[in-house]
């Protein structure tokens, strides 16, 4: 009976400390309106390759949302990740051949807002103001 607490204590335990150890991100940028259908095609049926690369990543819970503001399309995605390095984990990623394919596809649907195109980045990154767990 100990070392069955002992062992279910164990893995509360590591699954308090991988909650504990997840980081939220989050980024925008605009989509050009003439290219928002070509935009929302792959993403309806994403690549599995893909998807097994951001899964591989120690990235969870990773959604992208559309909206318009004053007429023009912004896209926001945001997702957990639980891993050491996420610099480190989307450059091996962005080499990957299947991301580089889908980047190409998707990429030049998007309009970056000019702190990212200063930066020579699609994406801007975003302020974390408030999470709940």
């Amino acid at each position: 009976m100990k070392s069955l607490l002992c062992l279910l204590f164990a893995a509360l335990l590591t699954d308090w400390a991988t909650h504990q150890t997840q980081q939220g991100y989050a980024w925008i940028t605009s989509l050009k309106p003439e290219n928002a259908d070509h935009y929302r095609q792959p993403h309806a049926n994403p690549c599995p390759s893909v998807n097994k690369w951001i899964k591989t990543s120690h990235i969870q819970n990773f959604s992208i949302h559309e909206r318009e503001i004053d007429g023009k399309l912004y896209l926001f995605a945001c997702l957990l990740y639980s891993g050491n390095d996420i610099d480190a984990e989307m450059k091996r990623m962005a080499a990957d051949p299947e991301t580089v394919r889908w980047r190409k596809e998707t990429d030049p649907c998007q309009s970056p807002l000019p702190d990212a195109a200063a930066e020579g980045k699609i994406w801007s990154d975003t302020k974390e103001v408030y999470f709940l767990k």
